[in-house]
Parts: structure tokens; C-alpha cells; sequence
């Protein structure tokens, strides 16, 4: 009888990278490993360095969990509109509908990670949030754009702030609302 194989950790690291956008469960053990948003940061997982989307999609997981955890209702994530616009994360505060952007940085010695939201960012967002309002049917209820930062610097516990109403959409968008 043959003898199983060990599984070894670039093994586990080829397995998960490879079904990282599959399954939940998949993608769950891979947070997990990469550590939860009350573990201190490591760039290293199974003995390879995370790179700029893994570590983007891990901070966007922080964001989510810090904004349930503050009484924030995730609606969805990563929302890809028709028009080519896109959000982050859909989530409901109180009576207000809030598309949030989340920017993950490693480092703030290039300032900091809301600044990287240009215009042409602002109208992506806006563009996707429109679509989202579009399949509920244009409701009248409030709505408003934040912008998450998560800073993860190695060893320290992960930095959040959310910046509320961190930009408008335009008057003329509104117009016929």
C-alpha cells in the first residue's frame, strides 16, 4: 500500500491560492491563515509573501468585520456594476445605505491610503452605486460614500478608519430622481 503524501506548506500554498475566488470555506481557511483582524499582521503566510491582491482582499475582510463589528449590516462585497462601476462594500448604518471603498495600505509613508481615491476612482464608485440604487428601483432613502483605510504594518495589530461622507455624487446625477 502506498504511503499518503505529507502535505507541505508550499503544497497548502499552491492548493489555496489556486481556489482563493472559489470556495467559501476555501477562502475562509485562507483569512484565517493570513489572520483575523485582531491578530497582529504578517506578511508571510506558509512561508511565501502575500502579494499586492491578497493582501488587498485581506483588508477589505478587516473592513468588513470592523464595520459588522460597529454595527454597520454588510450587504455585499465586491459589487461590479453594468455601467463599469464597482464597490468595495454595500452596507447599511442605521437608516443610511453606504457604498464603501476600502484602500489597504503596508505602509503610511506615502501618505495616506484615502488619498489614492481620485476623481475618476470617485466616479467608478459612483457609477456602481447608481447601478446598485438602479436594481432597487430608485428607493428615496438616504445614501452616502465612505472610504475604509486599513493600515497593516508587520507586527502590529491592524489600523481602521472609516471616513464617513468622504465624497458626494455630482448635482447633475440627481437630476432626474
Amino acid at each position: 500500500m502506498k504511503k499518503p503524501r505529507p502535505f507541505r506548506p508550499e503544497t497548502l500554498w499552491r492548493w489555496l491560492r489556486r481556489r482563493i475566488s472559489g470556495d467559501r470555506r476555501v477562502r475562509s481557511a485562507f483569512l484565517w491563515l493570513c489572520g483575523r483582524h485582531l491578530r497582529l499582521f504578517r506578511r508571510r503566510l506558509a512561508g511565501r509573501v502575500m502579494n499586492r491582491s491578497e493582501i488587498g482582499r485581506l483588508g477589505e475582510w478587516i473592513a468588513a468585520r470592523w464595520l459588522s463589528a460597529h454595527g454597520r449590516r454588510v450587504l455585499y462585497r465586491n459589487y461590479s456594476g453594468v455601467n463599469r462601476g464597482e464597490v468595495d462594500i454595500v452596507a447599511r448604518h442605521r437608516d443610511v445605505l453606504t457604498f464603501v471603498e476600502v484602500k489597504t495600505r503596508t505602509s503610511t509613508a506615502f501618505g495616506r491610503p484615502a488619498d489614492a481615491v481620485g476623481t475618476d476612482k470617485q466616479r467608478l464608485i459612483q457609477r456602481g452605486a447608481q447601478d446598485w440604487l438602479r436594481l432597487l428601483g430608485h428607493p428615496r432613502i438616504k445614501f452616502r460614500f465612505d472610504i475604509a483605510e486599513v493600515v497593516l504594518i508587520e507586527g502590529e495589530l491592524p489600523q481602521v478608519h472609516v471616513i464617513e461622507n468622504a465624497f458626494q455624487l455630482p448635482d447633475s446625477s440627481t437630476a432626474g430622481r
